[in-house]
């Protein structure tokens, strides 16, 4: 499998264009060839850290694990503000990582607020503030 140690070995050297080009190759989404998928998710994978944020975007248009690799992605670099924007036009998964970010960085009543402007009657993202609210006071942490 000469292409795919090429390609870790691009990946190793953040060649990036390389490495993407390479992977993207033996790629697809959903594939009964289970390489083919995982290949898939090395792919999103390769994108984010690329940093090519747009190109995400764009196959996260289509593509649940490209959603998912992005909201990811806007959550580790702290951009609640992109994962707000994604949330209000109706990404659910959005906005679970937006409030979890929000409630992981001390912000448990933004992002109760978040949950009641972008989705009051989704009750998963209730269950996530809710495992954050402190016992004792009933305030959040």
């Amino acid at each position: 499998m000469e292409w795919f140690e090429q390609a870790r070995a691009a990946e190793r050297l953040r060649d990036w264009d390389t490495a993407i080009a390479l992977v993207r190759a033996h790629a697809e989404c959903y594939s009964i060839d289970p390489y083919m998928h995982d290949n898939h998710l090395w792919h999103m994978d390769l994108l984010a850290c690329a940093e090519r944020l747009s190109e995400l975007t764009e196959r996260a248009l289509t593509d649940v694990h490209a959603r998912r690799r992005l909201n990811t992605t806007l959550c580790e670099r702290g951009m609640d503000a992109v994962l707000r924007t994604r949330a209000k036009d109706g990404d659910r998964g959005a906005l679970y990582v937006l409030v979890r970010l929000l409630c992981e960085t001390s912000r448990a009543q933004e992002a109760h607020r978040a949950v009641q402007d972008l989705g009051p009657e989704d009750q998963y993202a209730h269950q996530i503030v809710a495992r954050y609210q402190s016992p004792s006071s009933g305030e959040a942490e």
